[in-house]
């Protein structure tokens, strides 16, 4: 029995020593993918922070433009205003106002389009949101 364990340990001896690299190859090959995933993680979730962030602005741009007696410049300039302390400032092209109706009642709604923050080369590179609000008088400009 003692001959059996002998030859028992010597194989896995000489096992462990033909995987002797093998941590360190296994290592290189993992360590990039597992960089690369993290990557698309922290991609996407900032890109989604700027998106609900340029949604919030807008939104409350169009608040601001939908009170009574507001036109569509205030509507922009509060957008504007509300979007400078954000994380999103330096992204944004471009901030429009628009009045319509949506099934007979007024609405407001402040469109802001901006570059996507991207570290990567894939992906889309620009985004456009929208905030609603519905005005407090009854006629459209």
């Amino acid at each position: 029995m003692k001959a059996a364990a002998k030859r028992f340990a010597a194989a896995i001896s000489r096992r462990a020593s033909r995987d002797g690299g093998s941590a360190v190859v296994e290592f290189v090959l993992v360590v990039p993918l597992v960089l690369l995933i993290f990557a698309a993680i922290c991609q996407i979730a900032f890109a989604s922070y700027v998106r609900s962030t340029l949604i919030a602005c807008a939104a409350e741009g169009a608040r601001s433009g939908a009170e009574f007696d507001a036109d569509r410049g205030l509507a922009v300039r509060q957008t504007r205003v509300a979007l400078a302390d954000s994380i999103a400032a330096d992204a944004v092209d471009d901030v429009t106002a628009t009045t319509s109706r949506v099934e007979g009642v007024p609405v407001m709604a402040v469109t802001v389009r901006a570059r996507l923050p991207l570290f990567g080369l894939l992906g889309p590179t620009t985004m456009q949101v929208t905030g609603h609000a519905v005005r407090e008088r009854g006629d459209s400009e």
